[in-house]
């Protein structure tokens, strides 16, 4: 299976970036306070760039459906059994050893408006993270435990 992310702008990013850009706009036109003014610019400016820049949702190329994105980390010597976990049970991966190690990753995204999850996990050869499962495709409510 083959999928095909595409990093978009999520309702969140757009609400930051437009309450800092209202915020300043409002700062910068209130009369004789020129530090409330200069700190107004500035809000407008920070907006801006991160209206440019701040991506933080996903979506699904083909289908167009909204993805939210999820990392864990794992030491090599968890590959066997989050492997095995990825074909049958993800809920069965034991999350205490997350972050210990950077050199498995398992990336997740999720749709709780579709029910979808998708897993991939990838080992890290210097430099780059290689795929070393293909993507695995759940249901929301078998995945229960990676999303708390």
């Amino acid at each position: 299976m083959k999928k095909n992310f595409i990093r978009v702008r999520s309702t969140k990013d757009i609400v930051i970036f437009s309450l800092l850009i209202i915020a300043g706009g409002i700062l910068a036109v209130i009369p004789g306070t020129d530090t409330l003014n200069l700190i107004g610019y500035c809000l407008i400016v920070i907006g801006a760039v991160l209206a440019l820049f701040l991506k933080s949702g996903y979506k699904d190329a083909d289908t167009k459906e909204l993805y939210v994105r999820k990392e864990f980390l794992f030491p090599k010597e968890m590959k066997v059994a989050i492997l095995t976990a990825l074909f049958s049970n993800p809920n069965s991966i034991e999350l205490s050893k997350n972050g210990e190690s950077q050199a498995l990753k398992l990336e997740l995204f999720y749709s709780k408006a579709s029910g979808k999850a998708y897993l991939q996990l990838f080992e890290y050869i210097p430099y780059q993270y290689d795929m070393c499962s293909e993507l695995y495709e759940h249901e929301i409510s078998k995945i229960g435990k990676l999303l708390e």
